[in-house]
């Protein structure tokens, strides 16, 4: 009881003031309104759990009042005040929705009896509410549960067979590559361009691979590839790589990178994935001829990376939702409901954090915190490790 928000709405003063002193040696600091206007005025500022609530007062009287309260909120219970005369008024009173009512003079025990009933109802409701709200959550727990279960089952099939021709397109080029080395063909004409070409369907090749891990499996969780990472570099060949999907939109992407963001000790490939992920949903968001930017800087031991846009936004009822795996806006064939699922499991593998801002109309931001260092695997190249360490000493050192 001593947690309750209660208000006395009573115009005679010492009557109210009588109540409220009792109220306290009880353990309940109500508050106080002499008037209806008074009240309300009290409920837009203050939780408010129970009203007692004189029937007869100048103004505005009880019965407004509660249909006031009724309206814009709900959950707040109303105990009435009735003359004895004025009976009628109670029943009405409980018609509209108010608990109970008594007739003055009251009897402080029963009064404080009633505004006790009135507070357990409402935690009974509000216990209610935390139940279905828990056991929605858990069915389409299960029911996500299952279905990434039978993705997991699809996925062993799905990556075997992309995978085959992946590794005849890798052999391929490989072939190619070779061929190109032999001494006939040092004259060929634009040479370096089919070496380049090459060295592009080897990485998307392998990159391929991965994402099929990610995506489909998203099991496999130490088979990471920790190293130092370039991410001026990463960035550049991540906007690079959706380059074409902005471009036929007449989208914008700026690169924002400051000097200091240097390198950071991780997985080059998740990381980029998880670029890439970010960018492509931008720029779905974005309209044509809108601006996408990207922005990496150094804040203390960590580096941030900010994907904005200035496109639709997100509804405020689907910003808890986009993490939560098969939630997507997207049509069915343009979209699985997995991208962001998979980008925040990798950050928080990566040691990272995550967050998300958008206001319909404005556009989104995205956040991704990652340390300089993650410590998640054990198993790396002692000597490499250490020397990267070091590294990061020397620059806090000299960084004044």
């Amino acid at each position: 009881m001593q947690n309750i928000h209660l208000l006395l709405v009573d115009d005679e003063d010492d009557f109210r003031n009588t109540l409220a002193k009792r109220l306290i040696k009880k353990g309940i600091s109500p508050l106080q309104a002499e008037n209806g206007e008074k009240a309300l005025a009290i409920l837009e500022n203050k939780r408010v759990d129970v009203v007692v609530l004189d029937v007869k007062m100048p103004g505005m009287d009880g019965i407004a009042v509660l249909g006031h309260i009724k309206e814009k909120y709900p959950k707040t219970e109303v105990i009435f005040l009735t003359g004895h005369a004025a009976t009628q008024d109670g029943v009405e009173g409980i018609k509209t929705g108010a608990f109970d009512y008594l007739s003055k003079p009251i009897e402080f025990e029963h009064l404080f009896g009633k505004i006790k009933q009135a507070y357990e109802k409402i935690k009974r409701e509000e216990e209610k509410f935390e139940e279905a709200e828990f056991r929605k959550y858990m069915e389409e727990q299960m029911m996500t549960t299952e279905r990434l279960a039978s993705l997991g089952t699809l996925a062993a099939g799905v990556a075997h067979e992309i995978n085959n021709p992946l590794a005849i397109i890798n052999e391929s080029a490989g072939w190619l590559k070779l061929i190109l080395s032999k001494q006939e063909m040092a004259g060929i004409p634009r040479k370096k361009d089919f070496e380049k070409a090459l060295d592009k369907i080897e990485k998307g090749v392998e990159r391929a691979k991965r994402i099929t891990v990610q995506l489909l499996g998203f099991a496999k969780k130490d088979d990471s590839v920790f190293a130092e990472v370039d991410l001026v570099e990463l960035a550049e060949e991540a906007v690079h790589l959706v380059k074409r999907e902005a471009t036929n939109k007449d989208i914008q992407i700026v690169r924002e990178i400051a000097p200091d963001t240097g390198t950071i000790w991780s997985d080059a490939y998740q990381f980029r994935q998880v670029l890439i992920n970010l960018l492509t949903n931008a720029i779905y968001a974005t309209d044509a001829g809108g601006r996408i930017t990207v922005i990496l800087e150094a804040v203390g031991d960590t580096v941030k990376l900010t994907v904005r846009d200035n496109g639709q936004g997100i509804p405020k009822e689907n910003m808890k939702k986009i993490f939560e795996p098969f939630f997507s806006t997207k049509p069915p064939s343009e979209g699985t409901g997995l991208g962001l699922f998979v980008t925040r499991g990798i950050v928080e593998k990566l040691c990272g954090t995550i967050d998300v801002e958008s206001r319909l109309g404005d556009g989104t931001s995205f956040y991704v915190n990652l340390p300089r260092y993650c410590k998640i695997k054990e198993d790396l190249d002692q000597d490499e490790r250490i020397r990267f360490l070091d590294r990061l000493a020397n620059k806090s050192k000299s960084t004044p």
